[in-house]
C-alpha cells in the first residue's frame, strides 16, 4: 500500500467537531413539520440526538480510515512515522477517536430511547440536553488526539512519498558532505543546497531516467558518528531510509574534510553502516573531487569522454571512465559536473545487479490461472473434433 502523506484531510479540533455537529442538529430539527406539538417535539429532539451522533461518528470514522494502517504500510513509511511522531502515539490517538465514535453512537441511542418512550416535551428537551452533555465529555476526552492528530499531519505531509517498484538509491553520509548536491545535479529534485551542516532537515527525494526506467535518489539528512541512542528525529529519519528502502545504498566521503567532521568520524560511521545494512549493495564516493589535492589523475579524460558523449546525443550504455582518486575510490564533482555522468552509469549498473526483475513476472497479489482458460478450450476443441 503506497502511502501519500499530502492526501491526509484536515483535523477538525474539538470545538469544530461540535460546532458541526450541533449546526447541522438544529437544521436537521428545522426540517421538521408535524401539526401535534409533543410529536413534532420528539421528532425535533430526536432527530437532534441521532444527526449530532452521526455526524461526530462520520467524522471520526472516515479520519481513522483515512490515515494509513500500520499492519499494512511498507516498512519504510512504519519506520519514517516512528521517527517522525511515534507509532504508540500513533495507534494510540486513532483508537481514541474509534472508541469516541462508538461512545456517541452508544449516548444517542440510549438518550433517544428516553425521547420516544416519554409524552412529556419538558422531560424530551431534557434527554437531548443530557445527550449534547455526555457528547460534549466524550469530546473533551477525545480533544487531545484530535490535537495531536492536527499536528502530526502537519509533520507527515512533508514526508516523501517513496516507490517500492522502482530502483532507489539512498545517498547517505556525514552532514555538508555534498549529498543534496549530488542529488541535484544528477536528478530532478531541486534540493537545498548550502555550505554549513544539516541543511537537509527532512529526507528529500529526487529521480532520473535511464532507458525509460524512473530511478530515485533519496537525499538523507546527514549522519553523526555517535550512539544510535543519541540520535535526533532527523538522523532518525535517516536511518529509517537506509534500514527499509534501497537497492543500492551510495555513502559519500569528503576527503578534504571541508564538510567539518574529520575522516576518522567519517569512517566510523561508514563501518555503522555496513552494520546496519549487511545484505544491501553500498558504494563508496569520494565527493568533492574538485577540492582534492593532488587533482584526480583521469581528471581531464573523463571531462573528454562525458563530453564527446553528449556531442553524440547522450544515447545508449557507453562505458565512460570513472574518475578515481588517490585511494582508487570512485569520485566525481557535482558542482563542476565532472565524472557525474560516469557515476549515473556506475549507478544504473549496480543496481541492475542487484535488481532481480522478471520481465513477465506480475505484481504482488496477482495470479496465473492458465489451466482455468485453456481447459475450456481444450475442452470444446476436443468435443468438436468427436462432432467430425
Amino acid at each position: 500500500m503506497k502511502v501519500s502523506w499530502r492526501t491526509l484531510p484536515t483535523v477538525l479540533l474539538e470545538d469544530e467537531v461540535l460546532d458541526k455537529a450541533f449546526s447541522r442538529a438544529r437544521k436537521a430539527a428545522d426540517r421538521v413539520d408535524d401539526s401535534d406539538r409533543v410529536f413534532r417535539v420528539r421528532k425535533q429532539m430526536n432527530r437532534m440526538v441521532q444527526t449530532a451522533a452521526d455526524v461526530i461518528f462520520n467524522q471520526f470514522t472516515d479520519l481513522v480510515n483515512s490515515w494509513p494502517s500500520l499492519d499494512q504500510s511498507p516498512q519504510f513509511d512504519v519506520a519514517m512515522i516512528d521517527a517522525c511522531v511515534g507509532c504508540d502515539d500513533y495507534r494510540h490517538n486513532l483508537s481514541m477517536l474509534q472508541w469516541g465514535a462508538k461512545r456517541v453512537n452508544s449516548i444517542a441511542a440510549q438518550n433517544s430511547k428516553k425521547i420516544v418512550r416519554t409524552g412529556r416535551t419538558e422531560l424530551m428537551h431534557d434527554a437531548r440536553k443530557e445527550a449534547y452533555g455526555r457528547i460534549s465529555s466524550i469530546l473533551r476526552q477525545v480533544g487531545p488526539s484530535l490535537l495531536w492528530l492536527s499536528e502530526a499531519r502537519e509533520t507527515l505531509k512533508k514526508l516523501p512519498t517513496i516507490s517500492t517498484d522502482l530502483p532507489c538509491i539512498v545517498v547517505c553520509g556525514a552532514p555538508n558532505v555534498g549529498k543534496s548536491a549530488f542529488i541535484s545535479a544528477l536528478s530532478s529534485g531541486n534540493m537545498e543546497v548550502n555550505h554549513y551542516p544539516f541543511t537537509t532537515k527532512q529526507i528529500h527525494v529526487g529521480h532520473f531516467f535511464h532507458r525509460r526506467l524512473q530511478h530515485q535518489l533519496v537525499d538523507t539528512p546527514g549522519l553523526l558518528d555517535r550512539p544510535m541512542i543519541k540520535r535526533n528525529a532527523i538522523e532518525m529519519q535517516a536511518i529509517a531510509a537506509l534500514e527499509n528502502t534501497g537497492s543500492l545504498v551510495l555513502f559519500l566521503m569528503d576527503e578534504s574534510e571541508h564538510c567539518g567532521t574529520p575522516l576518522e568520524e567519517q569512517t566510523n560511521l561508514l563501518e555503522e553502516i555496513k552494520g546496519l545494512l549487511p545484505e544491501t549493495e553500498l558504494l563508496v564516493v569520494t565527493s568533492k573531487a574538485d577540492l582534492l589535492e593532488p587533482q584526480p589523475e583521469m581528471w581531464d579524460e573523463v571531462i573528454a569522454a562525458e563530453k564527446q558523449w553528449h556531442d553524440e546525443g547522450s544515447e545508449g550504455d557507453p562505458h565512460l571512465p570513472l574518475l578515481y582518486d588517490h585511494h582508487g575510490r570512485p569520485t566525481m564533482s557535482a558542482t563542476e559536473f565532472v565524472g557525474m555522468d560516469a557515476m549515473r552509469l556506475e549507478i544504473v549498473n549496480r543496481v541492475k545487479s542487484v535488481r532481480d526483475i522478471d520481465p513477465l513476472s506480475l505484481p504482488e497479489g496477482w495470479y496465473r490461472r492458465d489451466h482455468d482458460i485453456e481447459e475450456p478450450i481444450y475442452k470444446k476443441t476436443r468435443d468438436w473434433n468427436r462432432r467430425e
